[in-house]
């Protein structure tokens, strides 16, 4: 019955003819149904890269927990190139790391294949952790921290709609709730606020951000954030004048500008609405080219 409701939805067909002579059908159709995600015990929340995906263990509070007992990731034993081909990176507190190397370099059929694998094992992480996925409604603007040339190239040559589509719909195949958010600054509130708390990598951070914003928690400035603001800027000042931007030296211009801005936006940043928070004239923008520039 399920079957015959979906087959009134568009769908593409594609018949393939064997080396035996026999003819393959293949029926690809969009799945809508999918259900509403309860937030009482967290999250598993995933952000996405060109060379695999993080992961944060989210708990109803809002923090990483860690793992459930008895949870295994098998490796898949059927990719059949190299050693290592998939890699489960774990770190404290409930973060992990999968990374597919090839992900980001194979050809178009291998690399729907290495995403179909990753959207299992992601799949049932979720189903063992009975919590919900969320994810990012990934476009190519996301903000990231990342910026070198080898990055950016593998980023606007990978395919993110078919990564968040494969989950999608492994997950509804699955009964896995599902729910998209808005990826704005995730990698930024992840570098300034859980990377160096939590000791993991700035995509794990941004895993958190990813979790907590779907649960609905703000992103407050913390005490701790406006100090550490002052203290690179105390350092970025010269001694000799301080009116003059240190050019080759950190403070150039530019950050400045930067800095300046931040003295009138951090004080009533916690004040704002969710919306006003997130918004691209926030503090975020502008820590995120500090960030840059004091990397």
């Amino acid at each position: 019955m399920q079957i015959w409701l979906a087959m009134k939805l568009p769908y593409a067909v594609e018949l393939i003819r064997t080396l035996e002579g026999r003819c393959l059908v293949h029926l690809t159709f969009e799945v809508v149904r999918v259900q509403e995600p309860d937030f009482a015990k967290g999250c598993l929340a995933i952000d996405t890269n060109p060379d695999g995906v993080a992961l944060c263990n989210v708990s109803a509070s809002g923090q990483p927990e860690p793992w459930a007992e008895g949870l295994n990731i098998p490796s898949p034993g059927n990719l059949g190139k190299y050693e290592g081909e998939f890699q489960v990176i774990p770190y404290p507190n409930g973060f992990l790391y999968i990374r597919i190397p090839d992900l980001a370099h194979a050809s178009s059929f291998r690399r729907s294949y290495l995403i179909g694998v990753l959207a299992r094992v992601v799949v049932d992480i979720a189903f063992f952790s009975g919590k919900p996925i969320v994810l990012e409604n990934l476009n190519f603007g996301k903000d990231r921290l990342d910026t070198n040339k080898k990055f950016n190239r593998m980023a606007s040559n990978f395919p993110f709609a078919k990564m968040v589509g494969a989950m999608y719909r492994r997950a509804v195949k699955e009964g896995v709730p599902f729910k998209l958010v808005s990826p704005r600054h995730t990698s930024t509130i992840g570098y300034w606020k859980y990377m160096k708390r939590y000791t993991v990598p700035v995509h794990c951070a941004a895993a958190l951000v990813i979790g907590r914003r779907a649960m609905g928690f703000r992103e407050r400035v913390t005490i701790e954030l406006r100090q550490l603001v002052s203290q690179i800027k105390q350092n970025l000042t010269r001694k000799d004048n301080p009116d003059r931007p240190g050019e080759g030296k950190g403070m150039t211009r530019g950050v400045r500008a930067c800095l300046r801005r931040l003295e009138e936006r951090l004080p009533v940043h916690n004040g704002l609405a969710p919306c006003e928070q997130e918004a691209y004239n926030s503090v975020w923008p502008d820590l995120k080219l500090l960030a840059l520039s004091v990397r």
